[in-house]
Protein backbone atom coordinates (compact mmCIF):
# COMPACT_ATOMS: atom_id res chain seq x y z
CA UNK A 1 0.00 0.00 0.00
CA UNK A 2 1.13 3.23 -0.52
CA UNK A 3 2.85 5.41 1.93
CA UNK A 4 0.49 8.27 1.34
CA UNK A 5 -2.66 6.39 1.38
CA UNK A 6 -2.03 5.56 5.50
CA UNK A 7 -3.68 6.62 7.82
CA UNK A 8 -2.02 7.95 11.05
CA UNK A 9 -2.22 4.41 13.17
CA UNK A 10 -0.40 3.03 10.52
CA UNK A 11 2.13 6.07 9.78
CA UNK A 12 3.53 5.88 13.11
CA UNK A 13 4.75 2.01 12.76
CA UNK A 14 5.70 1.96 8.72
CA UNK A 15 5.93 6.22 7.94
CA UNK A 16 9.36 6.11 5.98
CA UNK A 17 10.49 2.45 7.53
CA UNK A 18 11.58 -0.39 5.50
CA UNK A 19 12.90 -3.51 6.31
CA UNK A 20 17.27 -3.11 6.59
CA UNK A 21 18.53 -3.89 3.80
CA UNK A 22 21.53 -6.24 5.41
CA UNK A 23 19.66 -8.65 7.56
CA UNK A 24 15.92 -7.76 7.01
CA UNK A 25 15.43 -6.81 10.67
CA UNK A 26 12.13 -5.05 11.03
CA UNK A 27 13.17 -2.28 13.33
CA UNK A 28 16.31 -0.17 12.06
CA UNK A 29 19.56 -1.03 13.91
CA UNK A 30 21.58 0.91 16.13
CA UNK A 31 24.79 1.91 13.84
CA UNK A 32 26.92 2.60 16.65
CA UNK A 33 29.30 4.19 14.04
CA UNK A 34 30.91 7.28 13.45
CA UNK A 35 32.40 6.28 9.82
CA UNK A 36 32.35 4.47 7.24
CA UNK A 37 34.13 2.60 4.56
CA UNK A 38 34.80 3.94 1.47
CA UNK A 39 36.14 2.26 -1.91
CA UNK A 40 37.54 5.69 -3.54
CA UNK A 41 37.21 9.33 -1.92
CA UNK A 42 33.62 10.00 -2.17
CA UNK A 43 32.98 6.49 -2.98
CA UNK A 44 30.23 5.38 -0.42
CA UNK A 45 26.82 3.57 0.22
CA UNK A 46 25.22 7.10 1.21
CA UNK A 47 26.99 7.47 4.41
CA UNK A 48 30.62 8.85 5.38
CA UNK A 49 30.44 10.49 8.28
CA UNK A 50 28.04 10.65 11.08
CA UNK A 51 27.55 14.06 12.24
CA UNK A 52 26.17 14.44 8.58
CA UNK A 53 24.12 11.01 8.50
CA UNK A 54 23.88 7.80 9.96
CA UNK A 55 21.43 5.38 9.20
CA UNK A 56 19.28 4.76 12.24
CA UNK A 57 19.15 9.07 12.07
CA UNK A 58 18.17 8.79 9.30
CA UNK A 59 15.21 6.29 9.74
CA UNK A 60 14.53 8.30 12.71
CA UNK A 61 14.05 11.43 10.46
CA UNK A 62 12.18 9.67 7.55
CA UNK A 63 9.40 8.80 10.32
CA UNK A 64 9.32 12.22 11.32
CA UNK A 65 8.66 13.67 7.76
CA UNK A 66 5.90 10.82 7.56
CA UNK A 67 3.82 11.67 10.65
CA UNK A 68 3.51 15.15 10.02
CA UNK A 69 2.81 15.36 6.37
CA UNK A 70 6.03 16.25 5.57
CA UNK A 71 8.79 15.55 3.29
CA UNK A 72 11.88 16.38 5.13
CA UNK A 73 12.62 15.41 8.72
CA UNK A 74 15.72 16.65 10.53
CA UNK A 75 16.73 15.23 14.04
CA UNK A 76 18.97 17.07 16.91
CA UNK A 77 20.42 16.60 20.18
CA UNK A 78 17.54 18.53 21.93
CA UNK A 79 14.70 20.45 20.96
CA UNK A 80 16.48 24.04 21.70
CA UNK A 81 19.38 22.79 19.23
CA UNK A 82 16.34 22.16 16.32
CA UNK A 83 15.27 25.50 17.34
CA UNK A 84 19.02 27.08 17.23
CA UNK A 85 19.15 25.78 13.74
CA UNK A 86 16.01 27.75 12.58
CA UNK A 87 17.28 30.95 13.94
CA UNK A 88 20.68 30.70 11.84
CA UNK A 89 18.24 30.59 8.67
CA UNK A 90 18.55 34.56 9.86
CA UNK A 91 20.54 37.31 9.82
CA UNK A 92 21.87 40.16 11.46
CA UNK A 93 18.72 43.27 11.84
CA UNK A 94 16.43 40.27 10.87
CA UNK A 95 13.51 40.45 13.63
CA UNK A 96 11.59 37.65 14.96
CA UNK A 97 7.60 37.84 15.94
CA UNK A 98 7.10 34.84 18.99
CA UNK A 99 3.83 34.05 21.00
CA UNK A 100 4.74 36.10 24.23
CA UNK A 101 3.53 32.77 26.39
CA UNK A 102 6.20 30.31 24.99
CA UNK A 103 8.41 27.66 26.37
CA UNK A 104 11.47 29.46 29.00
CA UNK A 105 14.00 27.68 27.03
CA UNK A 106 12.64 29.15 23.74
CA UNK A 107 13.03 32.47 25.29
CA UNK A 108 16.70 32.13 26.83
CA UNK A 109 18.02 31.36 23.56
CA UNK A 110 16.36 33.96 21.70
CA UNK A 111 16.81 37.24 24.55
CA UNK A 112 20.21 35.92 25.85
CA UNK A 113 21.84 33.85 22.80
CA UNK A 114 20.92 35.39 19.37
CA UNK A 115 19.89 38.59 20.53
CA UNK A 116 23.58 40.09 20.93
CA UNK A 117 23.93 38.70 17.20
CA UNK A 118 21.81 41.68 16.18
CA UNK A 119 18.85 39.36 16.15
CA UNK A 120 15.47 40.94 17.45
CA UNK A 121 12.46 39.55 19.10
CA UNK A 122 9.01 41.06 19.83
CA UNK A 123 6.21 38.99 21.91
CA UNK A 124 3.45 39.46 21.64
CA UNK A 125 -0.05 37.72 22.23
CA UNK A 126 -1.31 35.59 19.14
CA UNK A 127 -4.79 35.02 20.06
CA UNK A 128 -6.26 37.72 18.50
CA UNK A 129 -4.76 37.42 14.85
CA UNK A 130 -5.91 40.24 14.02
CA UNK A 131 -3.76 42.14 16.24
CA UNK A 132 -0.16 40.54 14.62
CA UNK A 133 0.12 42.41 11.51
CA UNK A 134 0.28 45.61 13.54
CA UNK A 135 3.54 43.97 14.60
CA UNK A 136 5.42 43.21 10.92
CA UNK A 137 7.65 45.26 9.68
CA UNK A 138 10.39 44.97 6.90
CA UNK A 139 12.86 43.51 9.63
CA UNK A 140 10.19 40.48 9.98
CA UNK A 141 11.34 37.37 8.19
CA UNK A 142 9.77 34.55 10.77
CA UNK A 143 7.06 34.25 12.59
CA UNK A 144 7.54 31.78 15.87
CA UNK A 145 4.05 29.71 17.28
CA UNK A 146 3.38 27.68 20.02
CA UNK A 147 0.03 26.30 19.77
CA UNK A 148 -1.23 25.17 22.58
CA UNK A 149 1.20 27.48 24.50
CA UNK A 150 3.64 26.50 27.53
CA UNK A 151 2.11 27.10 30.33
CA UNK A 152 -0.97 28.80 29.75
CA UNK A 153 -2.70 26.50 26.79
CA UNK A 154 -3.46 29.56 24.57
CA UNK A 155 -4.61 28.37 21.59
CA UNK A 156 -2.98 30.13 18.19
CA UNK A 157 -5.28 29.58 14.75
CA UNK A 158 -2.42 28.64 12.64
CA UNK A 159 -4.18 28.84 9.51
CA UNK A 160 -5.03 32.23 9.67
CA UNK A 161 -1.13 32.82 10.95
CA UNK A 162 -0.49 31.11 7.68
CA UNK A 163 -2.54 33.16 5.22
CA UNK A 164 -0.32 36.71 7.20
CA UNK A 165 2.95 35.19 6.95
CA UNK A 166 2.58 34.45 3.08
CA UNK A 167 1.33 37.97 2.52
CA UNK A 168 4.28 38.90 3.38
CA UNK A 169 6.83 36.86 2.76
CA UNK A 170 7.64 35.58 6.06
CA UNK A 171 8.64 31.65 7.36
CA UNK A 172 6.24 30.20 9.93
CA UNK A 173 7.52 28.24 12.37
CA UNK A 174 5.17 26.00 14.82
CA UNK A 175 6.12 24.13 17.99
CA UNK A 176 4.37 21.66 17.71
CA UNK A 177 5.75 19.61 21.28
CA UNK A 178 2.05 19.87 23.49
CA UNK A 179 -0.14 18.66 20.81
CA UNK A 180 2.00 16.37 18.29
CA UNK A 181 0.76 14.95 14.76
CA UNK A 182 -1.73 13.11 16.50
CA UNK A 183 -3.54 16.20 17.08
CA UNK A 184 -2.78 18.74 14.35
CA UNK A 185 -0.34 18.65 11.50
CA UNK A 186 0.63 22.57 11.30
CA UNK A 187 1.91 22.08 7.98
CA UNK A 188 -1.41 21.17 6.70
CA UNK A 189 -2.06 24.28 8.05
CA UNK A 190 -0.03 26.17 6.45
CA UNK A 191 3.47 26.06 8.70
CA UNK A 192 6.73 26.12 7.04
CA UNK A 193 8.46 24.75 9.44
CA UNK A 194 7.15 22.62 12.29
CA UNK A 195 9.28 21.71 15.50
CA UNK A 196 9.81 19.39 18.39
CA UNK A 197 11.05 18.77 21.45
CA UNK A 198 10.54 14.52 20.74
CA UNK A 199 11.95 14.26 24.51
CA UNK A 200 8.61 14.70 25.17
CA UNK A 201 5.54 12.70 24.11
CA UNK A 202 7.50 11.80 20.35
CA UNK A 203 9.79 9.48 22.77
CA UNK A 204 6.80 9.27 25.40
CA UNK A 205 9.29 7.63 27.66
CA UNK A 206 11.67 9.92 29.79
CA UNK A 207 14.49 8.27 28.53
CA UNK A 208 15.69 9.67 25.82
CA UNK A 209 16.90 13.78 24.72
CA UNK A 210 16.34 14.46 21.02
CA UNK A 211 14.68 17.72 18.77
CA UNK A 212 13.09 17.61 15.13
CA UNK A 213 12.53 19.70 12.51
CA UNK A 214 9.94 18.93 9.47
CA UNK A 215 9.42 20.82 6.27
CA UNK A 216 8.12 20.23 2.87
CA UNK A 217 10.33 22.71 0.85
CA UNK A 218 13.14 21.07 -0.55
CA UNK A 219 14.88 24.55 -0.30
CA UNK A 220 14.40 25.39 2.72
CA UNK A 221 15.16 21.66 3.74
CA UNK A 222 18.59 21.78 2.29
CA UNK A 223 19.51 24.77 4.25
CA UNK A 224 18.40 23.43 7.35
CA UNK A 225 20.79 20.41 6.22
CA UNK A 226 23.53 22.58 5.97
CA UNK A 227 22.98 24.14 9.45
CA UNK A 228 22.85 20.21 10.76
CA UNK A 229 26.04 19.44 9.42
CA UNK A 230 27.48 22.44 9.52
CA UNK A 231 26.40 23.18 13.30
CA UNK A 232 26.60 19.65 14.44
CA UNK A 233 24.16 19.68 17.39
CA UNK A 234 23.12 15.92 16.04
CA UNK A 235 21.43 13.04 18.09
CA UNK A 236 23.53 9.86 18.54
CA UNK A 237 22.33 6.14 17.06
CA UNK A 238 20.96 5.06 20.26
CA UNK A 239 18.97 8.42 20.63
CA UNK A 240 17.68 8.05 17.29
CA UNK A 241 16.40 4.03 18.33
CA UNK A 242 14.68 5.23 21.53
CA UNK A 243 12.77 8.32 19.95
CA UNK A 244 11.50 6.07 16.67
CA UNK A 245 10.61 3.54 19.03
CA UNK A 246 8.27 5.77 20.97
CA UNK A 247 7.10 7.04 17.65
CA UNK A 248 5.59 3.54 17.34
CA UNK A 249 3.21 3.64 19.85
CA UNK A 250 2.51 7.53 20.05
CA UNK A 251 -0.97 7.03 18.56
CA UNK A 252 -2.02 4.55 21.66
CA UNK A 253 -0.39 6.92 24.56
CA UNK A 254 -1.62 10.13 23.19
CA UNK A 255 -5.28 8.67 23.20
CA UNK A 256 -4.94 7.58 26.55
CA UNK A 257 -3.19 11.06 27.36
CA UNK A 258 -6.33 12.81 25.98
CA UNK A 259 -8.91 10.54 28.28
CA UNK A 260 -7.22 10.97 31.17
CA UNK A 261 -6.57 14.84 30.30
CA UNK A 262 -9.85 15.15 30.25
CA UNK A 263 -11.06 13.18 33.42
CA UNK A 264 -8.21 15.21 35.33
CA UNK A 265 -9.54 19.18 33.92
CA UNK A 266 -12.91 18.29 34.79
CA UNK A 267 -12.21 17.24 38.25
CA UNK A 268 -9.52 20.28 39.07
CA UNK A 269 -12.73 22.34 37.23
CA UNK A 270 -15.50 21.63 39.76
CA UNK A 271 -12.66 21.44 42.63
CA UNK A 272 -13.84 24.21 45.52
CA UNK A 273 -10.36 25.30 45.71
CA UNK A 274 -9.10 25.72 42.15
CA UNK A 275 -9.66 29.27 40.84
CA UNK A 276 -9.14 28.63 37.25
CA UNK A 277 -7.58 25.72 34.95
CA UNK A 278 -6.16 26.01 31.97
CA UNK A 279 -7.20 23.54 28.98
CA UNK A 280 -8.26 23.85 25.40
CA UNK A 281 -11.16 20.93 25.71
CA UNK A 282 -13.67 23.82 28.01
CA UNK A 283 -16.13 25.27 25.91
CA UNK A 284 -15.34 28.53 27.64
CA UNK A 285 -11.60 28.62 26.96
CA UNK A 286 -10.47 31.67 24.40
CA UNK A 287 -10.39 29.94 21.24
CA UNK A 288 -11.93 26.73 21.88
CA UNK A 289 -13.78 27.11 18.53
CA UNK A 290 -10.09 27.18 16.90
CA UNK A 291 -8.92 24.29 19.13
CA UNK A 292 -11.62 22.22 17.78
CA UNK A 293 -11.46 22.97 14.28
CA UNK A 294 -7.68 22.61 14.18
CA UNK A 295 -7.11 19.95 16.64
CA UNK A 296 -8.62 16.29 16.46
CA UNK A 297 -8.56 16.20 20.71
CA UNK A 298 -7.25 18.67 23.34
CA UNK A 299 -3.80 16.76 24.42
CA UNK A 300 -2.85 16.41 28.73
CA UNK A 301 -1.29 19.30 29.42
CA UNK A 302 -3.10 21.30 31.87
CA UNK A 303 -2.17 24.14 34.10
CA UNK A 304 -4.30 25.51 37.09
CA UNK A 305 -4.25 27.98 39.91
CA UNK A 306 -6.04 27.35 43.89
CA UNK A 307 -7.71 30.19 45.32
CA UNK A 308 -6.27 32.97 47.17
CA UNK A 309 -3.00 30.97 46.15
CA UNK A 310 0.42 31.67 46.42
CA UNK A 311 3.69 31.14 46.18
CA UNK A 312 4.11 28.93 49.06
CA UNK A 313 0.46 27.48 48.62
CA UNK A 314 1.98 26.14 44.90
CA UNK A 315 5.00 24.49 46.34
CA UNK A 316 3.06 22.81 48.82
CA UNK A 317 0.84 20.93 46.73
CA UNK A 318 3.42 20.15 44.26
CA UNK A 319 5.96 18.72 47.04
CA UNK A 320 2.54 16.28 48.33
CA UNK A 321 2.22 14.86 44.99
CA UNK A 322 2.74 11.32 44.89
CA UNK A 323 1.73 9.41 41.89
CA UNK A 324 2.71 13.10 39.81
CA UNK A 325 6.47 13.34 39.94
CA UNK A 326 7.62 16.74 40.52
CA UNK A 327 9.80 17.24 37.62
CA UNK A 328 11.20 18.79 34.83
CA UNK A 329 9.59 17.79 31.10
CA UNK A 330 6.45 16.89 29.74
CA UNK A 331 4.81 14.28 27.65
CA UNK A 332 6.29 10.62 29.38
CA UNK A 333 4.01 7.66 30.22
CA UNK A 334 4.39 9.14 33.83
CA UNK A 335 2.27 11.88 35.05
CA UNK A 336 4.90 14.92 35.85
CA UNK A 337 4.05 18.13 37.76
CA UNK A 338 5.99 21.23 37.47
CA UNK A 339 5.65 24.73 38.66
CA UNK A 340 6.70 26.93 36.20
CA UNK A 341 7.73 29.82 37.56
CA UNK A 342 10.66 28.88 39.40
CA UNK A 343 11.14 25.63 36.79
CA UNK A 344 10.59 25.73 33.27
CA UNK A 345 10.37 29.60 32.87
CA UNK A 346 12.57 30.87 35.44
CA UNK A 347 14.58 31.96 33.29
CA UNK A 348 12.03 34.78 32.02
CA UNK A 349 12.22 38.18 33.98
CA UNK A 350 9.00 37.99 36.70
CA UNK A 351 7.31 40.78 34.90
CA UNK A 352 7.21 39.30 31.66
CA UNK A 353 6.26 36.09 33.01
CA UNK A 354 2.96 37.36 34.35
CA UNK A 355 2.38 39.66 31.77
CA UNK A 356 1.11 36.47 30.17
CA UNK A 357 -0.41 35.21 33.19
CA UNK A 358 2.46 32.71 34.83
CA UNK A 359 2.01 33.55 37.67
CA UNK A 360 4.25 32.12 41.04
CA UNK A 361 0.81 30.39 41.80
CA UNK A 362 0.48 28.52 38.71
CA UNK A 363 0.99 24.67 38.53
CA UNK A 364 1.46 22.87 35.21
CA UNK A 365 0.55 18.98 34.63
CA UNK A 366 1.64 16.48 32.55
CA UNK A 367 -0.97 14.17 32.94
CA UNK A 368 0.44 10.39 32.02
CA UNK A 369 -1.25 7.24 30.61
CA UNK A 370 -1.90 5.77 34.72
CA UNK A 371 -5.57 4.77 36.14
CA UNK A 372 -7.83 8.10 35.94
CA UNK A 373 -8.47 7.21 39.51
CA UNK A 374 -5.44 7.14 40.98
CA UNK A 375 -4.36 10.63 39.45
CA UNK A 376 -7.80 12.03 40.57
CA UNK A 377 -7.11 10.68 44.07
CA UNK A 378 -3.32 12.07 44.32
CA UNK A 379 -4.46 15.21 43.35
CA UNK A 380 -7.16 15.18 45.91
CA UNK A 381 -4.82 14.35 48.86
CA UNK A 382 -2.31 16.93 47.22
CA UNK A 383 -4.69 19.67 47.21
CA UNK A 384 -6.75 19.36 50.04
Amino acid sequence: MSEKKLKFNSKTIHGGQQPDAAYGAVMPPIYQTSTYAQTTPGGHKGFEYSRSANPTRTALENALASIENGSFGLAFGSGLAAIDAVIKLLNPGDEVLSTNDLYGGSYRLFKQIFEKYGISFQFIGMQDVDKIEAHINNKTKLIWVETPTNPMMNIIDVKSVSKIAKKHNLLLAVDNTFATPYLQVPLDLGADIVMHSATKYLGGHSDVVVGALVVKDKELADKLYFIQNASGAVCGPMDSFLTLRGIKTLHVRMQRHCENGRAVAEYLAKHPKIEKVYWPGFENHPNHAIAKSQMNDFGGMISFVTKGSSYEDAIKIVEKLQLFTLAESLGGVESLAGHPASMTHASIPKEEREKSGVVDALIRLSVGIEDQQDLIADLEQAIG
